[in-house]
Protein backbone atom coordinates (compact mmCIF):
# COMPACT_ATOMS: atom_id res chain seq x y z
CA UNK A 1 0.00 0.00 0.00
CA UNK A 2 1.08 3.18 -1.13
CA UNK A 3 2.30 5.80 1.86
CA UNK A 4 -0.12 8.69 1.84
CA UNK A 5 1.51 11.99 1.01
CA UNK A 6 0.93 15.32 3.30
CA UNK A 7 -1.53 16.82 1.64
CA UNK A 8 -4.20 13.35 1.73
CA UNK A 9 -4.04 13.52 5.51
CA UNK A 10 -7.26 15.50 6.64
CA UNK A 11 -8.52 16.57 10.87
CA UNK A 12 -11.90 16.47 11.28
CA UNK A 13 -13.69 17.95 14.81
CA UNK A 14 -16.24 14.98 16.01
CA UNK A 15 -18.42 16.10 19.06
CA UNK A 16 -17.19 16.50 22.27
CA UNK A 17 -16.81 15.51 25.70
CA UNK A 18 -19.12 17.07 28.15
CA UNK A 19 -16.91 18.06 29.69
CA UNK A 20 -13.10 18.44 29.78
CA UNK A 21 -10.63 15.36 30.62
CA UNK A 22 -7.53 14.76 31.17
CA UNK A 23 -5.40 11.96 32.04
CA UNK A 24 -8.08 9.47 31.40
CA UNK A 25 -7.73 5.94 29.69
CA UNK A 26 -8.60 4.97 25.89
CA UNK A 27 -9.46 1.74 24.71
CA UNK A 28 -11.01 -0.05 21.73
CA UNK A 29 -13.03 -2.90 21.78
CA UNK A 30 -15.51 -4.55 19.17
CA UNK A 31 -14.37 -1.34 17.27
CA UNK A 32 -15.58 0.84 19.15
CA UNK A 33 -13.98 3.88 21.18
CA UNK A 34 -14.13 4.05 25.50
CA UNK A 35 -12.95 6.75 27.75
CA UNK A 36 -11.94 5.66 31.04
CA UNK A 37 -12.38 7.47 34.07
CA UNK A 38 -9.52 10.52 34.14
CA UNK A 39 -9.57 14.33 35.97
CA UNK A 40 -12.27 16.69 35.54
CA UNK A 41 -11.51 20.57 35.29
CA UNK A 42 -11.36 20.69 39.17
CA UNK A 43 -8.24 18.46 38.95
CA UNK A 44 -10.44 15.57 40.79
CA UNK A 45 -10.55 11.89 39.60
CA UNK A 46 -14.04 10.62 37.70
CA UNK A 47 -15.60 7.21 37.46
CA UNK A 48 -17.53 7.98 34.12
CA UNK A 49 -17.22 5.37 30.94
CA UNK A 50 -18.16 6.82 28.09
CA UNK A 51 -18.79 5.53 24.55
CA UNK A 52 -18.18 6.99 20.94
CA UNK A 53 -20.90 6.51 18.73
CA UNK A 54 -19.76 7.19 15.45
CA UNK A 55 -23.19 6.78 13.83
CA UNK A 56 -24.98 9.67 15.30
CA UNK A 57 -21.38 11.33 16.05
CA UNK A 58 -22.32 11.60 20.17
CA UNK A 59 -21.29 10.49 23.27
CA UNK A 60 -23.56 8.07 25.41
CA UNK A 61 -22.39 7.68 28.93
CA UNK A 62 -22.21 4.23 29.84
CA UNK A 63 -23.08 2.75 33.78
CA UNK A 64 -20.09 4.52 35.78
CA UNK A 65 -16.86 3.12 37.12
CA UNK A 66 -17.41 1.34 41.07
CA UNK A 67 -14.22 3.55 41.77
CA UNK A 68 -13.38 6.86 40.42
CA UNK A 69 -9.97 7.04 39.11
CA UNK A 70 -7.11 8.99 36.50
CA UNK A 71 -4.40 7.00 34.87
CA UNK A 72 -5.91 3.70 35.11
CA UNK A 73 -4.18 1.08 32.96
CA UNK A 74 -6.66 -0.84 30.85
CA UNK A 75 -6.62 -3.87 28.94
CA UNK A 76 -9.35 -5.33 26.25
CA UNK A 77 -9.68 -9.56 26.58
CA UNK A 78 -11.99 -9.86 24.08
CA UNK A 79 -15.39 -8.52 25.08
CA UNK A 80 -14.17 -7.63 28.80
CA UNK A 81 -12.29 -4.15 29.94
CA UNK A 82 -10.20 -4.66 32.74
CA UNK A 83 -9.03 -1.38 34.93
CA UNK A 84 -6.07 -1.71 36.72
CA UNK A 85 -4.92 0.79 39.67
CA UNK A 86 -4.61 4.59 38.91
CA UNK A 87 -4.63 7.34 40.69
CA UNK A 88 -7.99 7.49 43.33
CA UNK A 89 -10.31 10.41 45.01
CA UNK A 90 -7.37 10.93 47.89
CA UNK A 91 -4.66 11.17 45.30
CA UNK A 92 -2.88 8.19 46.65
CA UNK A 93 -2.41 5.05 44.25
CA UNK A 94 -5.27 2.17 43.79
CA UNK A 95 -5.33 -1.45 44.19
CA UNK A 96 -8.51 -1.92 42.92
CA UNK A 97 -9.27 -3.70 40.04
CA UNK A 98 -12.44 -3.65 37.57
CA UNK A 99 -13.76 -4.81 34.60
CA UNK A 100 -16.30 -3.95 32.51
CA UNK A 101 -18.60 -6.27 29.92
CA UNK A 102 -18.91 -4.03 26.68
CA UNK A 103 -21.94 -7.00 26.05
CA UNK A 104 -24.02 -7.17 29.13
CA UNK A 105 -23.07 -3.33 29.92
CA UNK A 106 -22.09 -4.46 33.44
CA UNK A 107 -19.00 -3.62 35.49
CA UNK A 108 -17.31 -6.67 38.54
CA UNK A 109 -15.10 -6.05 41.13
CA UNK A 110 -12.17 -8.51 40.08
CA UNK A 111 -9.06 -10.15 42.26
CA UNK A 112 -7.07 -6.72 43.43
CA UNK A 113 -3.61 -6.33 42.89
CA UNK A 114 -1.46 -7.37 45.27
CA UNK A 115 -0.38 -3.17 46.52
CA UNK A 116 -2.01 -0.18 45.46
CA UNK A 117 0.27 1.15 42.59
CA UNK A 118 -0.32 4.14 39.92
CA UNK A 119 1.50 4.66 36.56
CA UNK A 120 1.35 0.65 35.96
CA UNK A 121 1.97 0.02 31.89
CA UNK A 122 -0.16 -2.93 30.77
CA UNK A 123 -0.73 -4.95 27.60
CA UNK A 124 -2.83 -8.35 26.86
CA UNK A 125 -2.79 -11.57 24.85
CA UNK A 126 -4.92 -14.80 24.58
CA UNK A 127 -7.27 -13.42 27.71
CA UNK A 128 -4.06 -12.34 29.67
CA UNK A 129 -2.86 -9.18 30.81
CA UNK A 130 0.45 -8.77 31.81
CA UNK A 131 1.01 -5.53 34.02
CA UNK A 132 4.86 -3.91 34.55
CA UNK A 133 6.12 -1.65 37.08
CA UNK A 134 4.11 0.99 39.22
CA UNK A 135 4.47 3.70 42.09
CA UNK A 136 3.49 2.67 45.34
CA UNK A 137 1.83 3.92 48.26
CA UNK A 138 5.19 5.41 49.35
CA UNK A 139 5.83 7.18 46.20
CA UNK A 140 8.91 4.47 45.57
CA UNK A 141 8.60 2.57 41.84
CA UNK A 142 7.98 -0.92 41.48
CA UNK A 143 10.16 -3.63 39.39
CA UNK A 144 6.60 -6.11 39.63
CA UNK A 145 5.57 -7.99 36.77
CA UNK A 146 2.28 -9.34 37.55
CA UNK A 147 0.38 -11.50 35.09
CA UNK A 148 -3.83 -11.54 35.43
CA UNK A 149 -6.00 -14.46 33.87
CA UNK A 150 -8.87 -13.81 32.67
CA UNK A 151 -10.58 -17.39 33.28
CA UNK A 152 -9.60 -17.64 37.40
CA UNK A 153 -9.64 -14.31 37.79
CA UNK A 154 -6.01 -14.13 39.21
CA UNK A 155 -3.16 -12.08 39.41
CA UNK A 156 0.38 -14.10 39.44
CA UNK A 157 3.76 -12.79 40.24
CA UNK A 158 5.98 -13.60 37.14
CA UNK A 159 9.85 -12.71 37.52
CA UNK A 160 10.89 -9.05 38.44
CA UNK A 161 11.73 -6.83 35.88
CA UNK A 162 16.04 -5.81 36.91
CA UNK A 163 14.84 -2.10 36.91
CA UNK A 164 11.87 -0.78 39.10
CA UNK A 165 10.11 2.36 37.45
CA UNK A 166 6.44 3.37 36.49
CA UNK A 167 5.25 5.36 33.55
CA UNK A 168 7.31 2.86 31.30
CA UNK A 169 6.23 1.70 27.54
CA UNK A 170 5.44 -1.83 27.11
CA UNK A 171 4.97 -3.74 23.70
CA UNK A 172 4.51 -7.48 23.57
CA UNK A 173 5.94 -8.63 20.57
CA UNK A 174 5.28 -12.71 19.88
CA UNK A 175 6.48 -14.05 22.79
CA UNK A 176 8.24 -11.02 24.18
CA UNK A 177 7.36 -7.80 26.62
CA UNK A 178 9.35 -5.08 25.76
CA UNK A 179 9.95 -2.58 28.68
CA UNK A 180 11.35 0.39 27.75
CA UNK A 181 12.30 3.54 29.79
CA UNK A 182 10.29 5.06 32.77
CA UNK A 183 10.75 7.17 36.03
CA UNK A 184 12.05 6.80 39.29
CA UNK A 185 10.53 8.86 41.51
CA UNK A 186 11.36 11.92 39.52
CA UNK A 187 14.22 10.86 37.83
CA UNK A 188 14.03 9.23 33.91
CA UNK A 189 15.52 6.04 33.64
CA UNK A 190 17.44 4.52 30.66
CA UNK A 191 16.67 0.87 31.26
CA UNK A 192 15.45 -1.15 28.08
CA UNK A 193 14.79 -4.73 29.15
CA UNK A 194 12.90 -7.40 27.50
CA UNK A 195 10.77 -10.48 29.07
CA UNK A 196 10.87 -13.86 27.10
CA UNK A 197 7.65 -15.13 28.24
CA UNK A 198 8.67 -18.62 27.02
CA UNK A 199 11.41 -19.30 29.41
CA UNK A 200 10.19 -16.76 31.65
CA UNK A 201 13.15 -14.70 32.12
CA UNK A 202 14.64 -11.20 31.63
CA UNK A 203 17.35 -10.09 28.96
CA UNK A 204 18.65 -6.41 29.35
CA UNK A 205 19.29 -4.50 26.10
CA UNK A 206 21.05 -1.63 25.11
CA UNK A 207 19.90 1.29 26.94
CA UNK A 208 17.80 4.33 25.62
CA UNK A 209 20.23 6.87 24.27
CA UNK A 210 19.91 9.60 26.88
CA UNK A 211 17.31 10.52 29.35
CA UNK A 212 13.86 12.04 28.61
CA UNK A 213 10.35 12.54 29.78
CA UNK A 214 7.54 13.26 27.96
CA UNK A 215 8.44 11.83 24.81
CA UNK A 216 6.53 9.70 22.09
CA UNK A 217 6.94 6.05 21.57
CA UNK A 218 5.55 4.36 18.90
CA UNK A 219 6.27 0.73 17.35
CA UNK A 220 5.72 0.47 13.60
CA UNK A 221 4.79 -3.10 12.01
CA UNK A 222 8.48 -3.88 11.39
CA UNK A 223 8.86 -3.94 15.12
CA UNK A 224 10.65 -1.13 15.95
CA UNK A 225 10.45 1.17 18.42
CA UNK A 226 10.00 5.12 17.48
CA UNK A 227 11.23 7.28 20.48
CA UNK A 228 10.23 10.88 19.81
CA UNK A 229 11.00 14.38 21.61
CA UNK A 230 10.53 15.37 24.58
CA UNK A 231 11.83 17.01 27.72
CA UNK A 232 16.01 16.07 27.89
CA UNK A 233 16.45 15.82 31.36
CA UNK A 234 19.29 18.75 32.60
CA UNK A 235 22.31 18.46 34.40
CA UNK A 236 23.16 20.13 37.67
CA UNK A 237 22.65 23.87 37.51
CA UNK A 238 21.41 23.44 33.77
CA UNK A 239 18.01 23.81 32.66
CA UNK A 240 15.56 20.81 30.85
CA UNK A 241 15.47 21.34 27.01
CA UNK A 242 12.82 20.73 24.48
CA UNK A 243 14.32 18.07 21.79
CA UNK A 244 13.46 16.80 18.34
CA UNK A 245 15.69 13.85 18.36
CA UNK A 246 14.61 10.28 16.84
CA UNK A 247 15.76 7.22 17.83
CA UNK A 248 14.63 3.91 16.84
CA UNK A 249 15.55 0.74 18.19
CA UNK A 250 15.72 -2.47 16.11
CA UNK A 251 13.89 -5.34 18.20
CA UNK A 252 14.76 -8.18 14.95
CA UNK A 253 18.44 -7.37 15.58
CA UNK A 254 18.59 -5.51 18.69
CA UNK A 255 20.22 -2.50 18.03
CA UNK A 256 19.84 1.41 17.77
CA UNK A 257 19.75 2.91 14.51
CA UNK A 258 22.71 5.42 14.32
CA UNK A 259 22.21 8.87 14.43
CA UNK A 260 23.16 9.10 10.61
CA UNK A 261 19.96 6.70 9.65
CA UNK A 262 17.46 8.53 11.62
CA UNK A 263 15.95 12.04 10.78
CA UNK A 264 14.70 14.51 13.69
CA UNK A 265 11.29 15.58 13.86
CA UNK A 266 11.24 19.27 12.61
CA UNK A 267 9.89 20.65 15.37
CA UNK A 268 11.14 20.09 19.48
CA UNK A 269 8.09 19.42 21.76
CA UNK A 270 7.21 16.93 24.62
CA UNK A 271 3.54 15.61 25.71
CA UNK A 272 2.26 15.28 22.16
CA UNK A 273 0.35 12.88 20.74
CA UNK A 274 1.57 10.13 18.37
CA UNK A 275 0.99 6.95 16.86
CA UNK A 276 1.94 5.44 13.40
CA UNK A 277 -0.57 5.78 10.82
CA UNK A 278 -0.92 4.28 7.35
CA UNK A 279 2.96 3.77 7.05
CA UNK A 280 3.75 7.04 8.61
CA UNK A 281 4.98 8.24 12.28
CA UNK A 282 2.48 11.01 12.97
CA UNK A 283 3.29 13.66 15.66
CA UNK A 284 0.72 16.11 17.11
CA UNK A 285 0.26 19.11 19.38
CA UNK A 286 2.08 18.89 22.85
CA UNK A 287 4.39 22.03 24.53
CA UNK A 288 7.67 23.14 23.24
CA UNK A 289 9.12 26.93 22.82
CA UNK A 290 6.28 28.25 21.89
CA UNK A 291 4.59 30.48 24.46
CA UNK A 292 1.14 28.38 24.19
CA UNK A 293 0.29 24.85 22.96
CA UNK A 294 0.73 23.93 19.85
CA UNK A 295 -1.17 22.57 17.08
CA UNK A 296 1.58 21.79 14.62
CA UNK A 297 1.42 18.01 13.46
CA UNK A 298 3.99 16.72 11.07
CA UNK A 299 4.55 13.61 9.49
CA UNK A 300 7.42 11.34 8.42
CA UNK A 301 7.76 10.15 4.62
CA UNK A 302 9.87 6.86 4.80
CA UNK A 303 10.65 6.66 1.51
CA UNK A 304 11.13 10.83 1.08
CA UNK A 305 13.35 10.25 5.01
CA UNK A 306 11.77 13.56 5.55
CA UNK A 307 9.19 15.21 8.03
CA UNK A 308 5.82 16.66 6.53
CA UNK A 309 3.87 19.07 7.88
CA UNK A 310 0.58 18.09 8.14
CA UNK A 311 -2.57 20.56 8.52
CA UNK A 312 -2.78 21.65 12.39
CA UNK A 313 -5.42 20.06 14.83
CA UNK A 314 -7.95 22.43 15.37
CA UNK A 315 -7.31 22.43 19.05
CA UNK A 316 -4.22 22.95 20.07
CA UNK A 317 -3.44 21.02 23.72
CA UNK A 318 -1.08 19.11 25.14
CA UNK A 319 -1.66 15.95 27.22
CA UNK A 320 -4.02 14.25 25.20
CA UNK A 321 -5.00 10.92 25.12
CA UNK A 322 -4.78 9.02 21.28
CA UNK A 323 -5.82 5.92 19.87
CA UNK A 324 -5.82 4.52 16.17
CA UNK A 325 -9.27 2.38 15.15
CA UNK A 326 -9.71 1.18 11.76
CA UNK A 327 -6.55 3.56 10.07
CA UNK A 328 -7.97 6.62 12.26
CA UNK A 329 -6.25 8.41 14.70
CA UNK A 330 -8.35 9.90 17.50
CA UNK A 331 -7.00 12.12 19.61
CA UNK A 332 -9.27 13.01 22.75
CA UNK A 333 -9.06 15.44 25.83
CA UNK A 334 -5.71 17.14 27.21
CA UNK A 335 -4.89 20.42 28.32
CA UNK A 336 -4.98 23.46 27.05
CA UNK A 337 -4.96 25.82 29.57
CA UNK A 338 -7.96 24.30 31.51
CA UNK A 339 -8.43 20.51 30.13
CA UNK A 340 -10.13 20.02 27.20
CA UNK A 341 -13.15 18.30 25.63
CA UNK A 342 -11.98 18.13 22.48
CA UNK A 343 -12.52 15.26 20.34
CA UNK A 344 -10.77 15.29 16.56
CA UNK A 345 -9.77 12.73 13.92
CA UNK A 346 -7.14 12.01 11.16
CA UNK A 347 -7.83 10.53 8.37
CA UNK A 348 -6.75 10.18 4.65
CA UNK A 349 -9.11 12.00 2.51
CA UNK A 350 -9.59 8.93 0.17
CA UNK A 351 -11.90 7.31 2.69
CA UNK A 352 -14.85 7.62 4.45
CA UNK A 353 -14.19 8.86 8.37
CA UNK A 354 -16.05 6.92 11.26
Amino acid sequence: MAVPSAQEFHWQSLARLSSGRVYHSLAEAGGQLYVVGGCDEAGRPINALDLYSPEVDQWVGLPPMPTPRAGAAVAVLGKQMLVVGGVGKDQRPLKAVEMYNTEEGKWRKRSSLREAAMGISITAKDGRAFAAGGMGADLLPRSILQQYDLRKDVWALLPSMPTPRYDTNTCLLGSKIYVAGGRQCKRCVKSFEVFDMESRSWATLPSLPCKRSYSGVTWDSDGRFHWLGGLRQGGLHQRSKFTNNTNIFDTQHGFWLKSEDTVSMKTKRADFACAVLRGRVIVAGGLGYQPSVMDSVEAFHPEKRKWERLAPMTTPRCSASSIVIRDRLLVVGGVNQIPSSAHEILYVKDEEIL
